[in-house]
């Protein structure tokens, strides 16, 4: 198993909008590109930022599902969209995180 955390902070003034698409166009479409979601975050040290943790079998299957999620036609069309107004992310960082202690992974 393998995880990926995902940062990404908003565009200024975009952070509600980023949160919402996030929450009502990308959550629901991780399950069938084979990305499971673990958690999503926030913080008061980073408002603007939106963090959410996903967990995979290998790294082929990780590239294998982002990249299905980007070949989707329907979510093309749904960021374009909603980025007519400008992007909602400013940027982003992914880190793939491996367990340490195999005696303290997430279940």
């Amino acid at each position: 198993m393998l995880y990926e955390m995902r940062v990404y902070e908003a565009a200024e003034g975009r952070a509600d909008a980023m949160r919402r698409r996030f929450e009502t166009e990308v959550v629901p479409r991780l399950p069938c590109h084979g990305i499971e979601l673990l958690g999503v975050f926030t913080s008061e040290a980073a408002p603007t930022h939106l963090t959410y943790l996903t967990r995979f079998k290998d790294d082929a299957a990780r590239k294998e599902a982002w990249a299905s999620f980007s070949a989707d036609e329907e979510w093309r069309a749904i960021k374009a969209v909603s980025e007519k107004d400008g992007p909602l992310i400013r940027e982003q960082i992914v880190s793939v995180l491996t367990p340490a202690l195999a005696g303290l992974i997430l279940s």
